[in-house]
Formats: structure tokens, C-alpha cells, sequence
């Protein structure tokens, strides 16, 4: 049983992956220390679904960004930067009333105590997206369609926007939804919680990290997690240096009409599933700063290759182990057939790996990158 395929038709045409949310423009600390110390920044981008097209772009995926940006400096900054690394940005709308939105950030690792964000986001041209106001026949033109809990954050429009997306009818592409749970950006109360398990029942494939589902959902393990999202043909539970553990298997009822089967390609007797657990890979950390995204991307490129579960995970490790490697969100993932090597590895030869700066490099073998 290898789970949920992409949808297959006009393949040689069709948008591979379509990711939707907002992305800002990120301002990097020039040193370690508080945001009131920091006496300089650089300029970066900063955005889930748009990291995500960035990778798989880079991966070398038909993929495009759906977003609203201002009709302002920052905006262009963003549009163009996304747009080099071979995204289709076509289909980003310019908010003459609204700024785009930035935030500034410390070095530290985002889990830490002493890791700051501060941002500027409030009433952003992200925040106005709307089923009103985006172009529902691009985003549902790709194979997938990537989601995130982000997005239904922003604002009252934006949540009613990822409903609706997210709802069962004809022509829905496989929906992948992460997560991402970020409780500064909710509006108080419980809702986040509510809404964010929700949306991630009426998805195909969902990426959610055990520690966030215990502190939204208050549910701990894997196995406690797939009993909460039972609709989806696949989950994948991120469990940090432990790895990650896969559920894969048929679910009921109908949900996407052209997602090329994906809930029926799983294979199996209908509510059974597949579990597959892969271990993490050791790495040299760098900064620990949009090894997520990274992850559903490369998990996403082999979803699009039609790999098995297991190549599929490892693919995602691979992706995150290059982002973990350098100091930004973004990186040139390894070249195609260096991955495939490293994936393809035996059991006990992926657990020598530990993978360090400059690993990616595309002459580097697997055996250069092992440690004793």
C-alpha cells in the first residue's frame, strides 16, 4: 500500500502543486540577542505555503503561489523573490487599501524560551483574502491544492475562505492541509482548536507535529491523533527528532472527483490503514527555522512521483535536513538523483547518515555524508 497518489490528468500541463496563505516579508537579526539589542536586520520572506511552492519549484515541480499582497514595495519584493525560484505567481492579487506584511524575528529557535517574533500583519492584503476575491479557477487548476492552519487565522474572511475550500465537490484537487498551529495569531478562546481539526478532517492529507496536537487538541500519540482525523486518506505525524509515523489507508465517503483517486489509491480493506514509521535523520543544525514547510515539501514531491510511503517520508527528512543546514527559510533542496540515492538507502545505513552544511551539494555521495 503506497497511500494517496496526486491526481494524474494533463500531467504534462497541469500544475503540479497550488499553495495558498499569506506570505511577509522577514527582517533577520544581524546578531543573536533580544529584538531590543539587535541593532540590525536583512531582509528575508517568510511564508508556509509560500516555502512550500519555493521547494517544490526548486525540486523541480510545476507549482504556484495563490496570495494577496499590497501594492507596495514590500509586495514587489515578495512577488519577485518567490517568483525566482520558479513559482508561478500569476495569480497573486495587489491590495491597493492594504499593506503587505512584514515581521521581525531573533535568531533563536523558534521552541525556545527566549525566541521572539514581532508582527506587522494586522489588516495585511493576506488578511482580506476572501471567497469573494480569489481565483478559485487557479487554485483548483493544480494536482494539489496546500493549505495551512495559518491562513485561517488571519481573519474571519480568510477562515471562511479555507471552508470553503476545503469542502467536498466535483473538481476539488487532493487537499493537503498542515497544521501549523500558531496560537499568538488566534483571536482567544478555544476556536483555534475547534476550527483547525475541523479543516484538517475535510482534507486528503494532513502534516501535523505531535507536540502541536497535544497543545491544540490535547491529544498525545500518533495513534490518539489518527483516532482524531479520521477522514483523511493520509496523516502524517511529525514527532521532531523521534521521526515521523505515516497512516495511510482508505476512508469513506467521497471528497475530491479529479484528485486521480487518491483516497482509493491507498489500497487495503475500506477504514484500514497502513502504519509506517520512519526514523529522523541526524543534522547538524544551523537554525531550526522552516524545517516544516520543507518537510511537506519534500513529502509532497514524492507524493507526485508516485514513491511508496517510505521514500515519501524519507524525501520529507531529506527536504527539511536542507533548510536545517543553511540560516534562512529557503535553500536549494539536494539534486533529484542525490536524494534518490540517500532515500533509497537500507535501514541501518539511513541511520548512520548525519547530514551537515553543505551536504546538498551535488557531487557529495552518500558515503561522504555518513559518520561512523
Amino acid at each position: 500500500m503506497s497511500g494517496p497518489a496526486a491526481g494524474t490528468a494533463d500531467a504534462a500541463t497541469t500544475t503540479d502543486v497550488v499553495c495558498l496563505g499569506e506570505s511577509m516579508v522577514t527582517f533577520l537579526p544581524s546578531q543573536p540577542g533580544r529584538l531590543a539589542d539587535v541593532p540590525s536586520f536583512g531582509r528575508g520572506i517568510g511564508g508556509a505555503e509560500s516555502n512550500v511552492a519555493c521547494a517544490l519549484a526548486a525540486a523541480g515541480h510545476r507549482a504556484a503561489w495563490v496570495g494577496r499582497v499590497g501594492a507596495d514595495g514590500f509586495g514587489d519584493h515578495l512577488v519577485e523573490t518567490i517568483a525566482s525560484y520558479g513559482v508561478d505567481t500569476s495569480a497573486v492579487r495587489r491590495d491597493p487599501a492594504r499593506p503587505t506584511g512584514i515581521y521581525f524575528r531573533t535568531a533563536t529557535d523558534r521552541g525556545t524560551d527566549t525566541h521572539e517574533v514581532a508582527y506587522y500583519r494586522a489588516g495585511s492584503a493576506a488578511s482580506a483574502m476572501s471567497p469573494s476575491n480569489v481565483p478559485y479557477e487557479e487554485l483548483f487548476a493544480g494536482r494539489v491544492l496546500h493549505l495551512s492552519g495559518i491562513t485561517a487565522a488571519l481573519s474571519a474572511d480568510c477562515l471562511a475562505l479555507l471552508r470553503d475550500l476545503t469542502a467536498a465537490r466535483p473538481g476539488r484537487p487532493l487537499v493537503s492541509f498542515d497544521v501549523n498551529h500558531r496560537p499568538h495569531l488566534w483571536r482567544g478562546g478555544d476556536a483555534d482548536a475547534s476550527v483547525l481539526l475541523e479543516l484538517a478532517r475535510r482534507a486528503d492529507l494532513v502534516f501535523v507535529g505531535e507536540d502541536e496536537a497535544e497543545e491544540a487538541w490535547g491529544i498525545v500519540g500518533a495513534e490518539a491523533i489518527r483516532a482524531a482525523l479520521p477522514e483523511p486518506a493520509v496523516v502524517v505525524v511529525k514527532r521532531g527528532s523521534a521521526g515521523a509515523t505515516v497512516f495511510s489507508g482508505l476512508r469513506p465517503g467521497p471528497r475530491s472527483s479529479n484528485a486521480g483517486g487518491a483516497e482509493n489509491a491507498a489500497g487495503g480493506a475500506e477504514g484500514a490503514d497502513t502504519v509506517t514509521l520512519v526514523p529522523a535523520l541526524r543534522v547538524d543544525v544551523v537554525a531550526a527555522v522552516g524545517a516544516g514547510d520543507a518537510f511537506a515539501a519534500g513529502f509532497l514531491s514524492a507524493t507526485l512521483r508516485g514513491l511508496p510511503v517510505r521514500e515519501r517520508v524519507r524525501h520529507g527528512h531529506l527536504m527539511a535536513a536542507a533548510v536545517l543546514t543553511v540560516p534562512g527559510d529557503l535553500t536549494d533542496p539536494p539534486a533529484r538523483d542525490h536524494a534518490d540515492r540517500l532515500a533509497a538507502l537500507d535501514d541501518e545505513a539511513w541511520g548512520r547518515l548525519r547530514l551537515g552544511p553543505g551536504w546538498t551539494a551535488a557531487d557529495r555521495a552518500p558515503e561522504e555524508v555518513r559518520t561512523p
